[in-house]
């Protein structure tokens, strides 16, 4: 999963996205490609802001890339460029962390966002693009989710290494005196009708 580059637009009335601010990863890209790879994410992402109606979110896929749009209903917006495995969820929950603090740091009373912004100074983003390349460390869901998954894994080696101490589950369910006749005969009848479909 990776993250590539977010963008901060303003929508003029005009219909025309004006840059406020960018942040980009290239790391992965060849020294020579980086200028042309920057030049054409932006190029994208002014595109797609250019052709989004505020309030709409949207996600545009390109070869290995997903673009993931969104522009607010007071015509701030912007883009995560990430590869296609990296979750939409987590890239638009980003976008609007991003979008939220520039208002909240740039405020439109104070700060013409007409203006192109790219000399603003704002560290911060350049320090969320860092944190969101691992969205399970920068997304309490995905975070919860990596636990409950790597608990679900737990359990399955558990039952694994209780049926690998030379115990068979079909000694087990003749055993046992919890299951009744009908389910005992149920097991029985569900193995032999899986049996043709099993690898061992």
């Amino acid at each position: 999963m990776k993250l590539f580059s977010v963008t901060v637009y303003y929508v003029t009335s005009g219909g025309k996205p004006v840059l406020q601010k960018s942040a980009v990863d290239l790391s992965s890209f060849g020294f020579f490609q980086r200028s042309s790879v920057q030049e054409f994410m932006l190029f994208t992402s002014q595109v797609l802001v250019e052709r989004t109606n505020p309030g709409d979110r949207k996600t545009v896929k390109e070869q290995d890339y997903r673009c993931h749009v969104y522009v607010r209903s007071d015509n701030l917006g912007g883009t995560v460029i990430a590869d296609q495995e990296y979750p939409p969820r987590v890239a638009f929950t980003f976008l609007n962390k991003v979008l939220d603090q520039y208002a909240e740091d740039h405020p439109k009373h104070s700060v013409n966002w007409s203006n192109p912004g790219g000399n603003r100074s704002w560290p911060v983003l350049d320090q969320w693009l860092k944190k969101y390349q691992n969205p399970r460390e920068a997304d309490a869901m995905m975070r919860l989710q990596s636990e409950l998954d790597e608990t679900k894994i737990i359990l399955y080696d558990t039952i694994d290494a209780v049926l690998q101490r030379g115990e068979k589950l079909d000694d087990i369910v003749k055993k046992s005196d919890d299951l009744s006749i009908a389910s005992k005969a149920f097991y029985k009848e569900a193995k032999r009708a899986n049996s043709c479909c099993t690898i061992l």
